[in-house]
């Protein structure tokens, strides 16, 4: 436990911010996809993807993090799961 940041999330700061905002992140199982992070606002599914073989959590958090920015810095809405 010694190697863990204080604040995890503090690596997330998109996430982080979402939630401030009353947005929500939502991980799970979805058969027949396999493991995935969603993001959405009051409006907007901002971001959802799928896991890649071999990603780790913390991996598919961090591109999470990332397609927030996107979602809100150039209105790209990241979508693996739909096609």
């Amino acid at each position: 436990m010694a190697n863990l940041p204080r604040d995890p999330l503090a690596t997330l700061p998109n996430i982080t911010e979402l939630i401030e905002q009353d947005g929500q992140i939502t991980l799970g199982h979805v058969t027949p996809i396999g493991c995935v992070a969603v993001a959405n606002d009051e409006d907007n599914c901002l971001a959802a993807l799928k896991r890649r073989p071999g990603e780790s959590l913390q991996q598919l958090l961090v591109r999470l993090d990332a397609a927030i920015a996107r979602a809100w810095d150039d209105d790209y809405f990241a979508d693996e799961i739909n096609g």
